[in-house]
């Protein structure tokens, strides 16, 4: 296993070499391509990210490596906190009529159980606004990225879009989008807005879903309305019927139909099996057990031996008193219900008349609103959310040389970090199966009838060690020692047990409510603290349940 992991680490450090030397190359390629705008977050995001101001934002921002690189990102250090920081585009950016592609890194270094991870690209503002003013209220154009939370597990995209007949902006958001990926590593999100209307949503390079921005299809609700509408002040007639079927008005009930017979009777054919042992109760003492020594009536009260299956019932057909079972009554009819006919009066389902929809418009392209700034705006109740290489590009190829330069090295060392510890994972499982075995051969040995006085003290040190399994060498000793104790006493003299053969060495006997044990015996027996193995509790013997 050392020179497993000793060869991992010497993986781990030519990766890293590469994914500089990559970076290196990557950013002289892409500084001279068409990469509009690009975080690496390798330097401070002070000044070039505002972080918001406002009081419900309390979530602390940190510029901090990439757990097994030496890569930044923009992380959330905190749980359960709102996060909101922005950046400003020096000038506005026009999304029409031109290929754009919206990228970026994700890692859940802590996994995400409820929370955002997604981004905000927001369009031009009111007059007077202010970055450090940025919130869930601030428009945006495109939201896009990861969520997860319940039952919701999507990679949003939601486009907010201005109907140009009442100027009024609609989300519209992308019907069955990819789910989040379930593990811990880097992955990288990839939204290509196309002239001829396409939307491709990317996952670490691979095309998860394709859509069309004007099919009703692909959005909800769909960027182009409908071209009626049911009319809202249209209301249905008092006198319009939709009961299709009506009880029969001429219909009577028969004289013959009696409501109130019972749907069982007693089986008046039925027969006593022979052999059934009326004088046999189906439960009886165990003859086996035996009063305590140390029971005392006055306190624990009268002792009574626990219930057994009566043996005797066990080759019989039954015991104690025979009744004749019930059968279905052939007279049952139930309640009389006239029966339904076609309804004369019926005129269908009612709903509202069409009328042309005043906000209907047709395009041939969506009239998306230019960006303006990129935010993240989160509630998250997880942390180590670690944002990087946050692109916007207007060339498909340069998202792709970003992947494939900046994400894939990183990503490639972080599946071989994880491999490495899945297979030591899988020795660890062997060494659990090895383990489970052993700890049911000592429950087995917990239930040998000698051991039955000091039960409870061996099955409490083996379910200690099934929570702490690094010391199961020390709890099959103890065991082994509690054994030897045991047989070296019966041997050569000492107080000899008698075997209490009552509910509590039981394993399969419910407990009555007259065995709960109360508080005050509780604190008893908390003061006893190790003299708990010298004897069993003191408690009233349960009884089987029927």
């Amino acid at each position: 296993m050392a020179m497993a992991m000793a060869i991992q680490g010497r993986k781990m450090r030519i990766y890293g070499v590469m994914i500089m030397l990559l970076s290196c190359f990557a950013f002289r390629i892409c500084s001279s391509s068409d990469a509009i705008l690009y975080e690496s977050f390798e330097d401070s995001f002070e000044g070039r990210w505002i972080v918001s101001e406002k009081d419900d934002y309390n979530g602390v921002w940190k510029l901090s490596k990439s757990e097994g690189h030496d890569d930044h990102g923009l992380l959330v250090s905190e749980k359960a906190r709102k996060y909101a920081i922005v950046k400003e585009l020096d000038q506005n950016l026009a999304l029409k009529d031109k290929t754009i592609a919206l990228q970026f890194e994700v890692r859940l270094q802590n996994g995400l159980e409820c929370g955002g991870a997604y981004l905000k690209y927001l369009r031009p503002q009111d007059a007077g606004w202010k970055a450090r003013e940025f919130d869930n209220e601030s428009p945006y154009s495109i939201m896009f990225g990861p969520d997860k939370c319940g039952s919701t597990n999507k990679v949003h995209f939601i486009l907010k879009h201005k109907n140009p007949k009442n100027g009024e902006y609609v989300e519209h958001h992308l019907k069955n989008p990819p789910s989040v990926p379930s593990d811990k590593l880097t992955h990288i999100y990839t939204a290509l807005l196309t002239p001829d209307n396409e939307l491709r949503i990317l996952v670490d390079g691979e095309e998860k879903k394709k859509a069309n921005f004007l099919s009703s299809e692909d959005f909800e609700p769909p960027l182009i309305p409908a071209k009626t509408i049911p009319d809202p002040n249209d209301k249905k007639p008092e006198d319009w019927d939709e009961r299709a079927k009506i009880p029969d008005p001429d219909a009577v009930k028969p004289d013959d139909w009696d409501e109130d017979a019972p749907m069982e009777i007693v089986d008046e054919e039925a027969v006593k099996p022979e052999g059934w042992l009326d004088d046999e109760p189906e439960e009886i003492d165990d003859p086996e057990a035996a009063k305590p020594e140390d029971w005392d009536d006055e306190e624990d009260g009268e002792w009574e031996a626990p219930k057994i299956d009566n043996p005797k019932c066990e080759i019989a057909p039954g015991c104690g008193e025979w009744k004749r079972p019930l059968k279905k009554n052939p007279a049952y009819k139930g309640k009389w219900h006239a029966p339904l006919i076609d309804n004369p009066n019926y005129k269908g389902i009612w709903k509202p008349q069409d009328i042309p929809n005043p906000d209907f418009f047709e395009i041939e392209k969506p009239d998306f609103e230019p960006i303006a700034a990129i935010g993240i705006e989160i509630w998250t109740m997880q942390d180590g959310i670690l944002f990087d290489n946050i692109l916007i590009a207007g060339d498909e190829k340069v998202a792709e040389s970003y992947r494939q330069s900046a994400w894939k090295p990183k990503f490639e060392v972080e599946k071989e970090k994880q491999k490495a510890e899945e297979a030591i994972a899988g020795l660890s499982d062997g060494l659990s199966d090895f383990q489970k075995k052993i700890f049911d051969i000592l429950y087995k040995i917990a239930d040998l009838p000698f051991l039955s006085s000091y039960h409870p003290k061996i099955v409490d040190l083996i379910e200690k060690g099934e929570k702490q399994p690094n010391v199961t060498i020390g709890i099959l000793v103890s065991v082994v020692v509690v054994i030897l104790t045991v047989l070296f006493r019966n041997l050569f003299g000492g107080k000899k047990r008698k075997v209490v053969n009552n509910s509590e060495t039981s394993t399969g006997a419910p407990e009555s409510s007259n065995s709960q044990v109360s508080g005050k015996e509780k604190e008893d027996e908390d003061e006893k603290g190790d003299d708990a193995d010298v004897a069993p509790p003191r408690r009233r013997p349960t009884r089987r349940e029927n």
